[in-house]
């Protein structure tokens, strides 16, 4: 039998030496970021992903070895367990072959079976299912006849003896394997109306498609449309195919018993195995469509996240509003509040005042020298924008930018900041959120639930344990690769480094606080209840500007400190030719010493070489950097403006199983259908597009009724060639 750190190298086709390594390091309680960043010679340069599929597998193989164990026991305290039976089990791949193997044996409520089974009819069970030749089932029974248990005549002694056969046909591993392997290859999902009216499951009132087949997307509405009661929903499979898998395997012909085995069988199968199958085929196309939505969902809530900062722009943030008027902040480069207020500008008897909320703005652009404005896109924003783009003529040098945000999640981020703002109520803190948000996109969302930021497709339908490990999984893998500086983070920030915590990040907070910034990483370990193992974890992910030492603000890790200035010494240069930027032939010089000499000469391995490299070339840097920036607009557009035919430019912001919306500045976001993403065949969006690209679209429908738009990627390639 395959150890766990054999079947795990076969199934991520590594080395055992690097699972091995992973798996130790996992246990030792080291953090998924710091293993994948600072251990790279110890698992070959996994990426994070790899390595949280790894540990999530590894705790699967885990569970599975315990429940192997658990179930042995059983059985073996029944003096049950045979060395083929404690084989199977041993050999048993999945969870669900070990439940086969231990169905047998496990207690169970009263059914059918144990009630003949109390009226001692087991021995007649087994004397039928052995279908001798010239055994008669009835005359079998006889024997069994007692009107004291119930049993008053043969027929009825046969009848539940046929009881107890059904069950231990319905128990039969290897009958249910079989069976399982029919559903999977020929099953097909079946839904259908459960009662009259309109309803946005009218798609699937008379739906039938393979279970080969089944898009995760499609399972997931079905599923709600069945819980929302306008569907229902089955898996059918062939009847008779099943009976026959079945009767090939319980059947001895040439009896007479044979027809009350055979009816055990159909009973079998139509009572105890389709039924329980079929709930196991709907949870296994379940469980596979939440994880494909999980993956899509983490997929955009990665590249959301890693949207480049807009950095050096004094923002004006506006939360729109009608009766209660649009909320204004300004925030200067740091995000630091230098002016709110609030404007009316929105509604029809707001006329009056409209010239008055002008000056207001203008005045506040004048002011602090306003470069860049973010308005929210939610209730009021079509008014907001038209209201902003009529006024940035007299702003010359201004742009602005539409927030997209999902649902509150403005609000859940400025509800975060009461402790900041305790002076401003919840529209003006989320103001100040859409113009931080701009700025710096990752600081501003890590405040706010994931599931809340709404780039993913049925979150409320998703195990939510599971979906909120995933993309708790994808923040802190964001976080960490870009970096915290320490002085200037939020607890909610600070929470999300690799090694610290809720505690421990309020608890960096304060000390900033009480003792001013940090002036090197090494004074981190003075914050309490950061011990030396958060603080192995963290400090390469914390960013100490204010240090003395340049190796403090870049991804180095401290315990590599010695090996980075080794290798500068090696190569002629110094810290401060680090600081002052002066070291650009940096790889040339290394590439004469040769890569693997340097590594040895200064003690790491040539992938933590590779990466000091790196830092040491562009100290500081922050690779969100590298990405294409968001759309600052200057000119407005409504539905009523777009028409056939119109080639638009836009930013992907969101990217689902069947197709990708795309923000044209209408305040609706467009739909590229999966068919109109590429010329050539995809499986998904994402293989050609992820959030916050900026693409190229060709509007072909529009519906201003129904607030639809549909859009074409494909046709804008098309014109780009043409």
């Amino acid at each position: 039998m395959q150890t766990i750190t054999e079947l795990l190298a076969q199934e991520l086709n590594c080395r055992q030496e690097y699972i091995a390594n992973v798996i130790a390091l996992l246990d030792e309680g080291n953090t998924i970021p710091f293993i994948a960043r600072y251990r790279k010679e110890q698992h070959g340069a996994m990426d994070d992903t790899t390595l949280r599929t790894l540990e999530t597998r590894l705790q699967y193989l885990r569970n599975l070895a315990q429940r192997r164990e658990e179930v042995k026991s059983s059985i073996e305290a029944q003096e049950k367990l045979t060395d083929e039976l404690a084989k199977a089990i041993d050999e048993a791949k999945t969870l669900a072959e070990v439940e086969d193997l231990y169905r047998p044996y496990k207690p169970k409520r009263r059914t059918r079976a144990t009630i003949a089974k109390e009226k001692g009819l087991e021995p007649l069970a087994d004397a039928i299912f052995a279908q001798r030749r010239g055994d008669d089932p009835l005359r079998l029974a006889q024997a069994y006849v007692s009107e004291e248990k119930g049993v008053p005549d043969a027929q009825t002694a046969v009848q539940l003896a046929q009881d107890i056969l059904a069950e231990q046909i319905s128990d039969d591993a290897a009958i249910r394997a079989s069976l399982r392997a029919l559903y999977r290859r020929t099953g097909m999902l079946r839904a259908v109306a459960a009662k009259e009216g309109e309803s946005v499951y009218a798609q699937y009132a008379d739906y039938r498609e393979p279970v080969l087949r089944a898009a995760g997307h499609r399972v997931l509405a079905i599923n709600r449309g069945e819980r929302e009661e306008w569907l229902k929903v089955a898996v059918e499979c062939d009847d008779e195919q099943a009976l026959q898998i079945i009767c090939r395997a319980v059947i001895e012909p040439g009896s007479a018993c044979c027809d009350v085995v055979r009816a055990a069988a159909k009973d079998a199968w139509g009572r105890l195995i389709s039924p329980s199958l079929e709930r196991e085929i709907r949870n296994e196309l379940t469980d596979k469509a939440n994880e494909g939505a999980i993956r899509v969902f983490g997929d955009n809530l990665h590249q959301l996240l890693m949207q480049p900062p807009i950095r050096g722009k004094v923002t004006l943030g506006v939360d729109p509003g009608f009766r209660t008027g649009c909320k204004l902040a300004v925030v200067d480069e740091t995000g630091k509040v230098l002016e709110t207020g609030v404007g009316y500008f929105t509604l029809p008897n707001h006329e009056a005042q409209k010239p008055r909320a002008k000056a207001q703005i203008l005045g506040m652009i004048r002011r602090h020298g306003v470069t860049a404005i973010a308005i929210g896109n939610g209730t009021a924003s079509r008014e907001s924008e038209q209201f902003i783009a009529a006024l940035l003529p007299e702003a010359p040098g201004v742009a602005y930018v539409i927030v997209s945000e999902a649902g509150a999640s403005v609000y859940s981020a400025s509800k975060l900041a009461a402790k900041e703002f305790p002076e401003y109520d919840v529209s003006l803190r989320s103001a100040v959120s859409i113009a931080r948000r701009m700025q710096d996109p990752l600081a501003e969302l890590v405040k706010i639930d994931p599931k809340a930021i709404g780039v993913g497709q049925y979150q409320h339908d998703m195990p939510q344990k599971r979906l909120d490990d995933a993309l708790n999984g994808v923040v802190e893998d964001c976080v960490n690769a870009v970096g915290v500086d320490i002085n200037t983070a939020s607890p909610s920030l600070l929470q999300r480094v690799a090694g610290l915590n809720g505690t421990t990040a309020k608890n960096v907070v304060t000390y900033r606080e009480e003792n001013g910034v940090f002036t090197s990483r090494a004074q981190i370990k003075k914050v309490p209840k950061l011990g030396p193992k958060a603080f192995q974890q963290c400090a390469g992910f914390l960013r100490v500007p204010e240090s003395k030492s340049v190796l403090d603000n870049t991804a180095v890790h401290p315990e590599s400190y010695d090996a980075a200035k080794a290798l500068l010494e090696l190569t002629g240069y110094t810290l401060a030719d680090v600081k002052a930027e002066r070291i650009a032939d940096l790889p040339q010089r290394l590439k004469v010493c040769g890569e693997e000499k340097a590594a040895e000469a200064v003690g790491v391995g040539v992938p933590t070489l590779r990466d000091i490299v790196a830092e040491l070339l562009k100290p500081g840097r922050d690779v969100r950097d590298e990405l294409p920036k968001p759309i600052l607009r200057t000119d407005v557009l409504e539905m009523k403006d777009l028409k056939p035919g119109m080639e638009l430019t836009g930013t992907v912001r969101n990217v689902i199983d069947f197709g990708v919306f795309v923000d044209i500045g209408v305040h609706q976001d467009g739909l590229v259908h999966i068919s109109q993403v590429a010329d050539k065949f995809i499986r998904h969006p994402s293989e050609v597009v992820s959030v916050g690209d900026i693409v190229k679209v060709v509007v072909l429908e529009v519906d201003e009724k129904k607030k639809r738009i549909s859009l074409s990627m494909r046709q804008a390639s098309h014109k780009e060639r043409g």
